[in-house]
């Protein structure tokens, strides 16, 4: 008897252990699981830029870190409103400082960073949380000669310095396909993994939360389709066409449709990096959905997971994208990472000291057995 459905996931067409590189960037679900990476000793690149959850704020994100973008002056603010920090409409708080110039600092060396980690990158996984932005009032216009500004981050500002709405599907599209463009531009050979958080957004309501969330899933199962036909083209303007389409459209603030652009860039002759399963889209939404249907799985909100959730999906893309080899790797570094964790009561005991050793004889043993780890 099947008392819940399962969602299916084959394995993958390429496999990751623990020489991979990997980048998680997105939501604060893509935290939670990249965390599951590195306690087990991945080589792990997390959010650079702190959780962003929207496709448009991404996209930009991600550019920044491929084009190797300098931040300067223009590119933070002083909050009058809360604490007097200096803040990025692109960033997350966690990159704010006390003084502009460490501020910019801290952009700076988080995309040096990033675009270092990302040129050897081996899979990319992007993670996708609403399809609702804040944009900056009178940052853009409709006919696409300033894009309105869409922010990573209101910084708790006044919310009447933004406008709220959800893109549309092309909108969407757009994001997710120069995502791809732009991770191939830097590395045509990462693998491009999607994903939608399950984490829902119930400030947007469950209906609005329902539409967002499929707004998602349509742009990536569109982008998924693409596939190797999304090119790194060389130089390219603020857009890129649709191949498919032909035609570029743009939802104002008004959510009014802009005239078609003519200045776009296509991409149906443009050369083609990667192969045709290089995207994919990993299903830790339907997971949750249908498989963990249950509250016993959320914390005490009722709508972020609990541990056992993060434990269970980590498990699936282990299952999806670890051989059998590297899953007895993971579990004898979880087993000595267990040991190693162990609480010391007295540092300098003779005891203590004993143990250290032998932990430090079992690192360089599991190294040796285990190609690319590193326990240090």
């Amino acid at each position: 008897m099947n008392l819940y459905t399962k969602v299916d996931t084959p394995a993958a067409n390429f496999n990751i252990d623990y020489t991979s590189r990997l980048v998680f960037i997105g939501s604060c679900f893509a935290d939670n699981i990249s965390a599951q990476f590195a306690e087990r000793k991945f080589h792990v690149l997390a959010n650079p830029f702190g959780t962003v959850y929207n496709p448009v704020s991404l996209e930009s994100q991600i550019k920044a870190i491929t084009d190797g973008k300098v931040f300067g002056e223009n590119d933070v603010f002083k909050d009058e409103r809360c604490d007097g920090l200096w803040h990025s409409w692109d960033a997350h708080s966690s990159l704010s400082a006390h003084t502009r110039e460490e501020c910019i600092d801290k952009l700076n060396a988080a995309t040096k960073q990033a675009r270092f980690f990302l040129q050897k990158a081996s899979v990319v996984f992007v993670t996708f949380g609403t399809a609702f932005v804040y944009s900056l009032k009178n940052s853009g216009d409709c006919n696409g000669n300033t894009p309105e500004r869409v922010v990573a981050n209101c910084h708790r500002q006044d919310p009447n310095l933004f406008t709220r709405r959800m893109i549309s599907v092309d909108e969407a599209v757009l994001a997710t396909n120069e995502i791809v463009a732009s991770i191939r531009q830097l590395n045509p050979h990462a693998r491009i993994v999607f994903t939608v958080s399950p984490l829902r957004h119930m400030s947007d309501g469950t209906h609005n939360n329902t539409l967002s969330k499929a707004t998602l899933q349509l742009a990536i199962n569109e982008t998924e389709k693409r596939g190797a036909k999304i090119a790194a083209p060389s130089a390219r303007n603020d857009v890129v066409s649709q191949a498919s389409a032909g035609v570029y459209s743009r939802i104002c603030e008004t959510q009014q449709s802009c005239a078609p652009r003519n200045d776009v860039v296509s991409q149906a002759s443009a050369g083609v990096h990667g192969d045709p399963f290089s995207v994919s889209y990993f299903p830790s939404y339907e997971i949750v959905m249908d498989e963990l249907r249950d509250y016993r799985f959320y914390d005490s909100d009722m709508v972020h997971l609990s541990k056992t959730a993060e434990d269970y999906i980590f498990e699936r893309m282990v299952e999806t994208y670890c051989d059998d080899i590297v899953r007895k790797n993971i579990a004898k570094v979880e087993k000595f990472m267990k040991m190693a964790n162990h609480r010391i009561v007295d540092a300098n005991s003779p005891v203590t000291q004993e143990f250290r050793q032998k932990l430090a004889i079992q690192a360089k043993e599991l190294e040796k057995q285990i190609p690319g780890l590193n326990l240090a």
